[in-house]
């Protein structure tokens, strides 16, 4: 379980004004086995959270359980970073080594994991996001998703528990950002990681077991997608959008048009217009 118990984090200032507050008073709790997608507008602190609970940055005040781990600890960064991981918006940022397995293999081998593990850790987590035939490519070659599969083998063979991705479909094709949200969800739903999904994208938070909508670094919305994304005037007023059935709907229901719940698909939306009829 991450427990997250009143977070502050003020980035550090340059001159004698006070350094920015990304986060404010934080307080999230995160079950083991959760999928659990983070919303917000630009500058809302959702990526500073991430760092936080990767222990990239250390918080300014306030504490961060992993398990029995706390991630302001200097001297358990390392052991923070093994048990969670993280997946970057921009997969180049990440790249070290000239072939795929190499680059999987990296973040194994800071662990010191001895072979033959080692190379058992790397080829599985290659087959499982199908990279089979790419193993002596160079990553530079790939597309841009693919190299976002080949960042998430990464983690995957470092077997962390709890697994943070920071919008890993941002600069990727509907195709690619297709590809990547399966596969996150496969490795939720059927090897039991606990995701930490940042996005923009409210069609992929619809697939998150709980919603968590920051602003400026406080918890401004918690709940399930349909919890939060009913409350369509409230994500207005935080500068974001909900699911574009969701917001026709939400269009047609003040236009007189009954709907029982806000649906959060097409499918939904056209089962709901059935009924209606």
């Amino acid at each position: 379980m991450i427990k997250i118990e009143n977070l502050t984090y003020t980035y550090p200032s340059n001159d004698q004004k006070e350094g920015h507050k990304a986060i404010d008073g934080l307080n999230i709790d995160i079950n083991k086995g959760d999928f659990v997608a983070i919303l917000g507008h630009n500058g809302s602190g959702k990526s500073t959270l991430g760092k936080l609970i990767n222990a990239q940055i250390l918080p300014t005040s306030g504490d961060i359980w992993i398990d029995d781990l706390n991630a302001k600890d200097e001297n358990k960064i390392w052991d923070v970073r093994k048990k969670c991981s993280m997946v970057f918006q921009n997969p180049d940022n990440q790249m070290v080594a000239t072939t795929v397995e190499d680059e999987v293999a990296f973040g194994v081998e800071n662990l010191q994991v001895p072979n033959p593990e080692l190379r058992e850790r790397v080829d599985s987590a290659i087959s499982l996001v199908r990279m089979d035939d790419y193993k002596k490519r160079n990553p530079s070659n790939l597309s841009g998703g693919q190299k976002q599969r080949v960042s998430i083998a990464g983690v995957i063979a470092m077997m962390s528990d709890y697994i943070i991705f920071d919008e890993p479909t941002a600069m990727l094709d509907p195709k690619g950002r297709k590809d990547v949200i399966n596969l996150v969800l496969e490795l939720n739903k059927d090897y039991g990681k606990t995701i930490i999904y940042i996005t923009h994208y409210m069609e992929e938070a619809i697939k998150a077991d709980k919603i968590i909508v920051l602003d400026k670094g406080k918890k401004a919305l918690e709940g399930s997608a349909r919890e939060v994304f009913s409350q369509v005037e409230t994500m207005k007023n935080l500068g974001l959008a909900v699911p574009q059935v969701t917001e026709v709907a939400y269009e047609l229901q003040e236009r007189g048009v009954d709907f029982n719940d806000l649906p959060l698909s097409i499918e939904e939306f056209l089962e709901s217009i059935w009924i209606s009829n």
